[in-house]
């Protein structure tokens, strides 16, 4: 019997209606069935494991005879049958859902979270899906979350500032973008707002039609690389990511994994996360030259040893460290939450090979990679010349990625070592003992023998 015949006419004219309205009312029905579905499939499994006990453990459990009869017990047969029914319904609600999530296309929608720090080459792996034309691409949207809300100072900071991350994320990941018209200043008017940062940085936000005609005399801070648009439009934004297949995110503001747990455990969302390392002493290197400003007391430590360098700024750094590690070893450990979701790369393998590592992460997140991507990753892993400047992702990765082993002062990368040691031993950094082991290119600081976690 087909599960149609097993439910009222009433719930079949009810979705006819809805479907005629809107194709979403559907899948918001099909989705909270789908949830309610699961919960009671659990409850009757559970039920029906208790009652598939035999008979004679059951008369134990009571201080009765067994009954013959008992094994023969309708209701048990029934139950069976019931249980059959919701799991053939489950299916039939996750097909239809995944059809309407992906205009008929029956894979699975992906969610990707590109998690990691400032310097890191996050940038130019975002790439890896930004080129994907079936990947809605935002970059760095928690930005704008930064730059307008304040935390109290201490401890209290860290998990706040990491549970509104959060939340933005996952609001993120369902194509709610209009959650950043709360942290865009100045605040958007009728949805339209010339200073969504990096938007350049973001194809889907600079393709039709979500690349509106340019508006004269308006001014936009961060605009399209290779168009003009005009101030971005947050409904279509947020329509161009329903439509597409697919969603990926880069970040570089939250650290704690463990934070992630409800956004990965959302029913809506099927996460997968990509937590991006680098050798500590050349993310120190790097932020030397891109932030100059912040890192004068290091430069003059290193270079004229004037005054020492302040406690505040190691423990700033031991922190940064120690929380990266922490990640780590959470997602490496493989908790029931994370089973298959979390995915640990080094940026110096990426630099590498990149085509390799961009089918791994692609191979790992259930995505096909196309032939742009491809093609993407051959033009910018081979340019001569870094000619754009510290923010390029067109690059020779191979010759620049370990350039900075000739920039950084040894005292520097000792203060490093000594900071970051546990977190360079967990990624298989090598330690350099002195300063002709650091600038000797041919004296690899990658452990010969990788890591386990190494693919």
């Amino acid at each position: 019997m087909e599960i149609r015949c097993a439910l009222p006419p009433d719930f079949w004219e009810l979705l006819h209606c809805l479907k005629m309205r809107s194709k979403y009312a559907i899948l918001l029905v099909f989705v909270v069935g789908l949830v309610i579905i699961e919960k009671e499939n659990n409850f009757i499994s559970r039920v029906s494991d208790k009652l598939k006990q035999t008979p004679q453990a059951l008369a134990e459990a009571n201080g009765t005879e067994a009954s013959p009869a008992l094994a023969e017990n309708g209701s048990l047969a029934s139950l069976r049958e019931l249980d059959a029914a919701f799991s053939r319904l489950r299916f039939h609600l996750r097909n239809v859902t995944l059809q309407l999530m992906g205009d008929g296309d029956l894979r699975p929608r992906r969610h990707v979270l590109l998690m990691a720090t400032t310097r890191t080459g996050s940038s130019f792996v975002g790439e890896f899906f930004n080129q994907q034309g079936s990947i809605f691409y935002l970059f760095e949207p928690l930005w704008h979350i930064e730059r307008t809300v304040t935390f109290e100072p201490g401890g209290a900071n860290a998990v706040g500032s990491a549970l509104v991350y959060r939340d933005v994320l996952k609001q993120l990941l369902l194509c709610d973008l209009y959650i950043l018209e709360s942290f865009i200043l100045p605040v958007p008017e009728d949805h339209l707002t010339p200073f969504m940062f990096r938007r350049g940085s973001s194809r889907s936000l600079c393709e039709e039609p979500v690349c509106t005609p340019s508006t004269k005399k308006v001014f936009e801070k961060y605009h399209c690389k290779n168009r003009r648009c005009g101030p971005l439009n947050i409904t279509l934004a947020a329509e161009a990511c329903r439509h597409k297949q697919h969603v990926a995110l880069k970040t570089v503001r939250i650290r704690q994994l463990e934070f992630l747990q409800p956004l990965v455990e959302d029913p809506r969302l099927d996460v997968r996360i990509i937590q991006l390392v680098r050798d500590p002493r050349a993310v120190l290197a790097s932020r030397m030259v891109a932030f100059s400003g912040k890192y004068e007391t290091w430069k003059k430590w290193a270079s004229e040893g004037e005054a020492p360098l302040r406690e505040e700024e190691v423990q700033r750094l031991r922190g940064n460290c120690e929380s990266i590690r922490l990640s780590a070893e959470l997602g490496l450990r493989q908790p029931g939450w994370l089973q298959g979701r979390y995915m640990l790369v080094r940026y110096e393998d990426v630099a590498r090979a990149p085509l390799q590592k961009a089918e791994e992460m692609y191979r790992f997140a259930g995505l096909p990679l196309t032939p742009q991507v491809k093609e993407w990753i051959g033009k910018n892993t081979q340019a001569s010349h870094d000619g754009s400047g510290v923010y390029s992702t067109r690059k020779n990765s191979s010759e620049q990625f370990e350039k900075w082993r000739f920039s950084i002062p040894f005292k520097l990368a000792q203060v490093v070592q000594d900071a970051c040691a546990p977190a360079m031993h967990l990624f298989g950094y090598k330690l350099a003992s002195n300063p002709a082991t650091l600038a000797n290119r041919s004296f690899s600081l990658l452990e010969e023998a990788q890591p386990s976690w190494i693919t």
